[in-house]
C-alpha cells in the first residue's frame, strides 16, 4: 500500500491515479499510518507550512525512521521534493534525506508556471506531460543520485535507491508514467488493464465532502 501525505496540498489528485493503475493507497495524516505502508508521497502544497505541519504532528521524524529502519519508499512532488532535499538554499532542511540541494520558486512567480512535454523513455514510450507551478529547481547532486530528467538544463527530476523527487506535478496530467515508476520502487504491482480515462476533474469523486 502507498500513503499520502494528507495535511496540505494536492493530496487527492494523487490517490486518483494510484486508483487508476490499482494500486491500494490511503490518506496519511499522523505517525501511526506510517506501519504497513512500501511507499509515502509527499504532494505539492507549501513546503513551509507542510514542514510545519509535519514537526506539529511529529511525522518529520517518524517519516525518517520509517525510511532508515523500515526501508519505506518515498517521492516527493515539487513542495514534497523541497520536503525530501537534505539542503535548501537559503532555509534550513526538513527531512534532509535526499542528497540534492534545491532551490524554491526558481523559475518565478505563480505567473510563471508552464506546461512543457519531454521524453523519458524508461518510464514511458510516449512524451510526459509535466506541469511546474512555482516550482522549484535541483541545482546540485550528490554521489549515488541520478538525474532522470534535465529540462532546458535544469533538473526536474531525481532518483535516488527507493527515493524519487519531482520538481513538477505528474498527478495533474493524464500520464500515470511516475506513479508507475514509484509503485515499482515500492514493490508493488500495477494493474493489468488499461487505466480509465482521466480529466482534470478525475480527483473530485476522492474529494471529502464538507
Amino acid at each position: 500500500m502507498i500513503g499520502v501525505l494528507d495535511l496540505q496540498g494536492g493530496v487527492v489528485e494523487h490517490l486518483d491515479h494510484l486508483e487508476r493503475l490499482e494500486v491500494p493507497a490511503r490518506r496519511v495524516k499522523t505517525a501511526a499510518e506510517l506501519p504497513g505502508l512500501a511507499g509515502l508521497i509527499l504532494p505539492g502544497g507549501e513546503s513551509t507550512c507542510l514542514g510545519r505541519l509535519l514537526r506539529h504532528h511529529g511525522l518529520d521524524t517518524a517519516i525518517v525512521e520509517a525510511h532508515r529502519r523500515h526501508g519505506l519508499a518515498i517521492w516527493g512532488t515539487c513542495a514534497g521534493a523541497i520536503l525530501l532535499a537534505a539542503r535548501i538554499a537559503g532555509e534550513t532542511p526538513h527531512l534532509g534525506l535526499l542528497d540534492i540541494t534545491i532551490r524554491r520558486n526558481a523559475y518565478g512567480s505563480q505567473l510563471d508556471s508552464f506546461i512543457a512535454t519531454a521524453a523519458i523513455p524508461e518510464l514511458d514510450p510516449d512524451p510526459v506531460p509535466l506541469v511546474f507551478i512555482r516550482a522549484p529547481i535541483i541545482t546540485h547532486t550528490g554521489p549515488g543520485v541520478r538525474v532522470l530528467l534535465e529540462l532546458t538544463g535544469r533538473i526536474a527530476a531525481v532518483e535516488a535507491g527507493n527515493l524519487l523527487a519531482t520538481t513538477f506535478h505528474p498527478e495533474l496530467t493524464p500520464s500515470l508514467a511516475f506513479h508507475r515508476h514509484f509503485a515499482a520502487l515500492c514493490g508493488l504491482r500495477t494493474g493489468p488493464a488499461p487505466a480509465p480515462a482521466w480529466s482534470p476533474a478525475s480527483w473530485t469523486r476522492l474529494a471529502p465532502i464538507p
